[in-house]
């Protein structure tokens, strides 16, 4: 699946769903997509960050990584990685699950939605 970051607000934002709600009435084949619109390119900014944009880098490349491992490979703390990454939950970037970890109970895993982002920005 295909994850799009747009920072063009409303406008963008309606643009583009009344060009699919056409391909829809058309009976196009639409293919599987994300789209997360901000209003603003600050906006965007304050949620895609240097340390997050490397989170989702590790976990595109490691998929069903734990946050400590994460906190490990990115050589930050565990409560601020623990943040991040449900910032970018919060966001739809990424998703976690809790699987078993034989002889420790349980364990939280990180895995991308999509494997790659495409940024738009317009100032």
């Amino acid at each position: 699946m295909k994850t799009t970051v747009r920072a063009d607000g409303f406008e963008g934002y309606k643009k583009r769903a009344l060009a699919r709600a056409k391909k829809l009435d058309r009976e196009e084949p639409m293919e599987e997509s994300m789209t997360l619109t901000f209003a603003d390119p600050l906006a965007l900014l304050s949620v895609l960050t240097e340390q997050r944009i490397r989170l989702f880098d590790v976990v595109r490349h490691k998929p069903d990584i734990s946050i400590s491992g994460l906190a490990v490979e990115l050589k930050r703390d565990v409560k601020a990685v623990r943040r991040d990454v449900s910032k970018l939950e919060e966001c739809g970037i990424v998703r976690t699950s809790i699987r078993p970890n034989p002889g420790h109970g349980k364990i939280r895993v990180v895995q991308p939605v999509a494997h790659s982002i495409s940024l738009h920005a317009v100032l």
